[in-house]
């Protein structure tokens, strides 16, 4: 016979076998898809949002190279003029950007304030040939344009008007017009904007005479020369920066996020290594005696081992398809949960719709594949190594790994003792974090098969004394299919432990934050005007509104906060200004300080940053940061790094009294009032509501309802990665589903002979459910230790390497019982179907030969 005959016949038995169990066939593919959907769906969400980020900075920053900026968050526009008339540099843009609320839409727009003049060479669609009418745009009014979708969801016309918010304050701007978009890739850019005129942008964000920035468009071979002559008329403070400085500032405050987003995606595709790993060793197990009469007949090693890698890679191939078709599904979902977290945590993001990319499609099929290649290796290779003579006995891989046991342990010990050893490179990074935290994994899974033989013989008396016979021989069973069970377990075993591993994460974050806020929050009520960005305070309170509260009755003292940009020799960061005087002491907890720290704070040019702040600019205590004021770079020395939870990206915190030396700014960001003694703190909140009722609106919220509201956004946060750990349990379900399946198949014959020797359907389902038991029992007992260390890891090292942040470990003992709980809920789950049908299987069906 031909090796191309020979190697057809061999495909049509594999084929045939899989056909013939449909249900472990089915299995196997939907474990290989579920891993690849939550990497493939997380790529896409991560992908989306970025490009969303793109292509609304393309369309607000145009065609400009360069940019001119402030000191703090505003430019006089007389700085404007300087450029244009004094510097000669024609191709430049006054611009005023911030964000609103429009009535009757769910979601942020982006303000852009220009003039049409001057935007010809920077955005096609402000400028005056793009058909604006400059007698309505620059009327004095307040008028505005949005896209002919948005118009179409307000159900609004030309000439009508739209009411927007701005830091709470609402502001009637009329529709003259509708941008044009060029194609659908500017529709998608421009559907979250709304384009006014300068003076328009003024009074909508209360900036009379001010800019936010001027675009400039610079050639290349004069840039050096043109910037020089801008030099000589830029206001002290003001810089130039290229354009895309802001794309990169944002790139890096996102990417320890999105990092770990993927990281944890990738613990799905691992458990479902297992399954597959677990679906090709029960297929290879399962033809033994047809491998070896094969073998007899003359079929050559390699020629096995191909077989069985291309069923694999059939399974992979069905599964990666499906997956990335559920990915795209389930990525419809996880988008908005990201686009959510960043808009908490970075800036405001708008995703309409998903953006399928061709590089996560491809990782998703190499992965998919990959990933069920390398599980399937090992089966295969035992498959075609096997001797004839052992082959054909049905016993011989289960003495196989039994006679393995240790070793296989031994090499758990050394890759585990390797991933330890990763977290000793100095500067290792996330990666570094993630690698060890795969060794530490892998390691314990090959630890299981030892650790299930030790644990067989505590349960198997105690199982005996609550089942009899029937409790011994389920715990007997689990070791006798060690090569099953033990992958089933470790499948179920890594996927609880990441949920007990990100639970006390979670659980340690939130109880440090819960305890920092009580500490931070030590006056009663809080005034904040609405922020685009939850845990950003980038709009301010109306000055007659913050003399009005201080003047509230029940009132009896007041501390303001000022949050702005500034940019640093570090970058654009974030300065907070407080005036909270020596209650400020008791607000700040202070992981490192000079001990006359806060006597200094309001007299002399210090500054206290974040722990954040402090490890991602590597800053330490003496250092000297530049910051660029309104009277020029200012070196302010480091004296205290403080323990803030409060942003992932860092904070510079500064006496208000100093900030008013350098800045030109009064705003105000924040109001923190103190109640009179014997004044009751929810009816105080109620009368300050009163008061500013028409004026702004404006967040007044008790010091327990801020404390609340903070926790919500925190929950919010880590909602993306509840979704993750559930994936990760479902994929270890059908591990466990399909081991035990392929346990019913396998033992059809040993089930149907203790049937024939008296055992009846109702005892054939307590030793199978009993047996199931055992096998959730020892997974939840085992995920509590690799849990504990995936949790360790997680937090001192990964949040560390990934944001700054020092947690407070807590383990609680809530998480524990319910990791086993859940183990023990998933395996007696996965074993109904199996148990129903062994119960229900006709014995002589079973005993009868092939």
């Amino acid at each position: 016979m031909s090796s191309s005959k020979k190697s057809n016949l061999l495909w049509l038995s594999s084929l045939r076998f899989l056909l013939r169990h449909p249900w472990h066939f089915a299995l196997s593919i939907l474990g290989v898809a579920l891993g690849v959907a939550v990497v493939v769906s997380i790529d896409l969400s991560n992908s989306s949002a970025e490009k969303a980020f793109e292509l609304s900075t393309a369309a607000v920053t145009g065609k400009a190279t360069h940019q001119i900026r402030g000191a703090a968050e505003d430019l006089s526009d007389q700085t404007y003029l300087d450029v244009r008339i004094k510097a000669g540099v024609r191709k430049s843009a006054p611009v005023i950007e911030g964000y609103a609320q429009v009535e009757g839409m769910n979601r942020t727009f982006q303000v852009l304030g220009v003039d049409p003049i001057a935007e010809a060479p920077f955005r096609d669609y402000a400028s005056q040939q793009a058909g604006i009418e400059l007698s309505e745009f620059i009327s004095g009014a307040n008028t505005g344009l949005v896209v002919q979708q948005v118009a179409e969801q307000l159900n609004i016309e030309v000439g009508d008007s739209i009411r927007v918010f701005v830091g709470g304050r609402p502001f009637d701007v009329q529709l003259i017009g509708l941008i044009e978009a060029e194609d659908d890739r500017s529709q998608q850019a421009l559907e979250s904007l709304l384009v006014v005129d300068i003076s328009t942008a003024q009074r909508l964000f209360d900036m009379p005479g001010s800019l936010t920035r001027i675009d400039l468009i610079l050639p290349q071979n004069e840039q050096e020369a043109i910037k020089d002559s801008l030099q000589a008329v830029l206001p002290e403070g003001a810089s130039i920066v290229r354009s895309e400085s802001r794309t990169e500032t944002v790139e890096q405050m996102t990417r320890a996020f999105e990092f770990n987003l993927q990281a944890l995606s990738m613990l799905a595709l691992l458990v479902g290594m297992f399954l597959i790993y677990n679906t090709m060793t029960f297929s290879v197990v399962q033809r033994r005696p047809l491998i070896g009469r094969l073998r007899a007949l003359g079929v050559t090693k390699s020629e096995i081992l191909t077989t069985v890698l291309k069923e694999a890679l059939l399974i992979g191939f069905l599964g990666t398809v499906v997956g990335i078709v559920a990915g795209i599904f389930l990525a419809q979902v996880l988008v908005k949960l990201v686009t959510q977290s960043i808009n908490d945590l970075y800036f405001v993001l708008s995703v309409q719709e998903l953006s399928i990319g061709l590089f996560p499609l491809v990782k998703g099929v190499v992965l998919g594949l990959g990933a069920t290649m390398i599980a399937a290796f090992w089966p295969a290779r035992e498959a075609s190594e096997a001797e004839v003579s052992t082959v054909l006995r049905r016993s011989s891989n289960e003495s196989k790994i039994s006679s393995r046991i240790f070793p296989i342990a031994l090499l758990g010990v050394m890759i585990g003792s390797g991933g330890g050893l990763i977290l000793l490179i100095p500067n290792g990074g996330i990666a570094a974090g993630y690698s060890s935290l795969l060794f530490m994994i892998v390691g314990f899974s090959l630890l299981v098969p030892l650790i299930i033989v030790g644990l067989a013989k505590l349960l198997r008396p105690i199982l005996g004394s609550i089942s009899g016979l029937i409790g011994k021989m389920a715990v007997r069973g689990v070791v006798t299919e060690l090569s099953r069970t033990s992958v089933a377990i470790a499948a179920l075993v890594v996927a609880v432990a990441a949920t007990v591993g990100v639970g006390v994460m979670v659980d340690s974050f939130r109880t440090t934050v819960v305890s920092w806020l009580e500490a931070q929050l030590q006056a009663d009520v809080y005034v904040q005007p609405p922020s685009s960005v939850a845990r950003k305070a980038d709009a301010t309170l109306e000055p007659k509104l913050v003399d009005l509260l201080r003047e509230t009755e029940g009132v009896g003292d007041a501390s303001t906060v000022r949050s702005v940009e500034v940019r640093t020799n570090n970058g654009t960061d974030n300065l907070v200004a407080i005036d909270q005087g020596e209650k400020a002491r008791q607000a700040y907890q202070l992981k490192s300080g000079a001990n006359d720290f806060w006597q200094q704070f309001t007299q002399e040019n210090i500054v206290m940053v974040s722990e954040v702040y402090a490890y991602r600019n590597s800053v330490n205590l003496g250092d000297t940061l530049t910051i660029e004021t309104d009277a020029g770079n200012q070196h302010f020395a480091v004296q205290a790094i403080n323990f803030d939870y409060a942003s992932d990206i860092g904070t510079i915190t500064i006496s208000r009294n100093i900030y008013n030396q350098f800045f030109d700014d009064d705003a105000v960001s924040g109001l923190a009032l103190y109640a009179e003694s014997g004044v009751e703190i929810e009816a105080l909140v109620e009368r300050l509501r009163e008061n500013s009722a028409g004026m702004q609106e404006v967040f007044i919220r008790s010091n327990k309802g801020l404390r609340e509201a903070s926790i919500e956004i925190f929950d919010r946060t880590f909602t993306v990665t509840i979704v993750l750990r559930m994936l990760a349990i479902l994929v270890a379900f059908i591990g466990v589903l399909s081991a035990l399946m392929a346990l019913q198949l396998e033992r059809s014959r040993e089930l149907a002979v203790l049937r024939a020797n008296g055992m009846t359907p109702g005892q054939l389902w307590n030793y199978v459910v009993t047996q199931t038991g055992v096998m959730g029992i020892m997974a939840g007992l085992l995920s509590v230790p690799l849990g504990i260390l995936m949790a360790y890891v997680l937090v001192y090292v990964i949040n560390l390497r990934s944001f700054g942040w020092t947690l407070q470990f807590m383990i609680t003992p809530e998480v524990l019982i319910q990791a086993v709980g859940l183990a023990v809920v998933a395996a007696l789950l996965a074993g109904i179907y199996p148990s129903w049908k062994m119960a229900q299987a006709n014995p002589a069906d079973a005993l009868r030969n092939d």
